[in-house]
C-alpha cells in the first residue's frame, strides 16, 4: 500500500489539475484512510474549500461525529491559521505536513514529513503553479 503522504500528493494533483492551489489531505484512523480531499475554492466559489477543511467534514460523516481525536491529518502543504483552528476544534491528534508553508507562521504542533523526494516533487508542482498563475 501507498503511504499516507503520497496519496496526500496524489489529491495536490488532482487539485492542480482543476486550476485550484494545489493542496491535498488525508485522514486516516486506525491505519485506515477514512476521508481524502484537496483544494476546491475555486469550483466551488467558497473560502473555506480547503482541502484540510474538505477532508474533516467527509471524515466527521464517514464516522458520525466530529471529534476525530483518534485520526491523523497527513496535508500536501502546512496549514494555513484558519486551518489549523478547525483541526483543533475537531481533535486530530496528529498532523503531517509535507512542506512549510512559507505565507505564515509555523504551527508549532504538526509534524513535517521526511521523504525528501516527495518533498522536492511536491515543492516543483507548488512553483509551477504559481508560475502558471501568474
Amino acid at each position: 500500500m501507498k503511504d499516507f503522504m503520497t496519496l496526500a500528493f496524489e489529491e495536490s494533483i488532482k487539485a492542480n489539475k482543476k486550476n485550484e492551489i494545489p493542496v491535498g489531505a488525508i485522514i486516516v484512523r486506525n491505519n485506515k484512510v477514512i476521508s481524502k480531499s484537496h483544494n476546491n475554492r475555486q469550483k466551488k466559489y467558497n473560502v473555506l474549500g480547503h482541502a484540510e477543511i474538505n477532508a474533516i467534514l467527509k471524515a466527521e460523516k464517514k464516522i458520525k461525529d466530529w471529534r476525530l481525536d483518534d485520526c491523523d491529518l497527513y496535508v500536501t502543504l502546512e496549514p494555513c491559521d484558519m486551518c489549523i483552528s478547525i483541526i483543533k476544534e475537531s481533535r486530530i491528534k496528529n498532523v503531517y505536513y509535507l512542506a512549510k508553508n512559507t505565507n505564515k507562521s509555523s504551527i508549532g504542533d504538526g509534524q513535517l514529513y521526511d521523504n525528501i523526494d516527495l518533498k522536492e516533487k511536491y515543492e516543483q508542482l507548488l512553483k509551477n503553479y504559481f508560475k502558471k498563475m501568474r
